[in-house]
């Protein structure tokens, strides 16, 4: 499959999509696709001198059987998704829309690594009339979203 078609099909697919693809053993390093990255601070986490502390809750935490899905926002960094309470084969994903339409056009994923039950996933920009939203993914599965934001 050609790297344009590969692209096309993330961002068309959504998370479902992107998670077919990921391996299902928990790892450290992010996964990512679409146009992630085109954006400033995509590709740091929310740990960065520059945004620590800047980020707020925005919407409820959605549970699917006892995990928790949380969305965080900065209007100086952007978002990032955060997973608690986790199985293995989860992953924190965040997917980000260029023109506020809520179709995602990249996405950045982190799954839980061996001995813990969290994840976070790098920033996303969604600043200047771009949306994001958070999924909790298991096993190929999206099992809570929040709305775009």
């Amino acid at each position: 499959m050609s790297r344009r078609s590969l692209r096309t099909l993330l961002a068309a697919g959504g998370a479902a999509a992107v998670m077919a693809l990921l391996p299902t053993s928990a790892q450290a390093a992010p996964h990512s696709g679409g146009n992630y990255g085109a954006y400033g601070m995509e590709g740091q986490y929310p740990t960065i001198s520059s945004c620590s502390g800047t980020f707020r809750q925005v919407g409820a935490t959605r549970y699917f059987e006892g995990m928790a899905l949380k969305y965080f926002y900065s209007d100086k960094c952007g978002s990032f998704a955060r997973i608690e309470n986790s199985r293995a084969n989860c992953s924190a994903v965040l997917e980000r829309s260029n023109n506020g339409v809520g179709r995602a056009d990249g996405w950045v994923a982190e799954t839980v690594d061996p001995g813990i039950n969290y994840a976070y996933t790098m920033i996303g920009n969604n600043l200047h009339g771009r949306v994001s939203r958070a999924m909790l993914t298991c096993d190929g599965h999206v099992l809570a979203t929040t709305g775009w934001y």
